[in-house]
């Protein structure tokens, strides 16, 4: 554990806070490394520590079966995990896994219900990031739902992409992810998802290229998604 290292400033949810105001909040909190590939939280802790990245990056998992998980989220650094255990008190219901190295602010819950009750933008911002999240999971569970792995797959390539700055048509997905983290995305198998990869590129709505996935035609591949929604 690291006490007096790092600080909150770099912290969008705390941008509204004076210098002196996050001094005080970096002294309540502790800090701690964390190795990539290690659980940042394990599956059903009960603590309600919120936790704050300051430098790295992480992913919230699910596990739907005792070899299987879905990936939820990424987090980046800036970003925060941890918030609803201590909001409601009950116990973790995901896994945080470091997807890097990681340097955590560690904030006690008193402390961060203190800092919801005393400064009304925080409030608000993490109101608005909560319900934004809400949202993103909401559409997810309708895709899971309704669509088949195909049009699971490109719904979740087309979220992970970015436009081409050549040609606004086409999106970059870069780094390629694994097909083993895309089935766990999509809450499929890995072969399944390198079957529908290659229907895909037959159709020309795909090219692979070494380290990135290039979508030929974002507006195409989004309507076709929407359809079968």
């Amino acid at each position: 554990m690291l006490r007096g290292r790092g600080t909150l400033a770099h912290i969008p949810l705390f941008r509204s806070l004076d210098a002196e105001t996050i001094r005080r909040l970096d002294a309540r909190c502790s800090w701690r490394r964390a190795q990539a590939k290690t659980w940042a939280i394990q599956y059903g802790q009960v603590e309600t520590d919120v936790f704050f990245i300051v430098s790295g990056s992480v992913r919230v998992l699910i596990r739907t079966h005792p070899e299987r998980e879905v990936i939820l989220h990424d987090i980046p650094a800036g970003g925060f995990f941890g918030e609803m255990a201590a909001i409601d008190g009950q116990q973790r219901f995901a896994g945080v896994l470091a997807l890097s190295d990681l340097i955590i602010a560690c904030m006690p819950v008193m402390v961060f219900r203190e800092v919801l009750r005393d400064h009304f933008e925080v409030n608000e911002q993490l109101l608005q990031l909560l319900a934004t999240r809400v949202r993103s999971l909401t559409r997810r569970v309708h895709e899971f739902s309704t669509l088949q792995v195909k049009h699971r797959l490109c719904a979740e390539l087309l979220r992970l992409s970015r436009f081409d700055p050549g040609d606004q048509r086409r999106g970059l997905v870069s780094p390629a992810p694994a097909h083993a983290e895309l089935a766990a995305r999509v809450s499929t198998r890995r072969e399944m998802v390198t079957r529908e990869l290659k229907a895909l590129e037959r159709a020309g709505l795909l090219v692979r290229q070494p380290g990135a996935i290039v979508i030929t035609d974002v507006p195409g591949l989004s309507a076709m998604v929407e359809s079968e929604l």
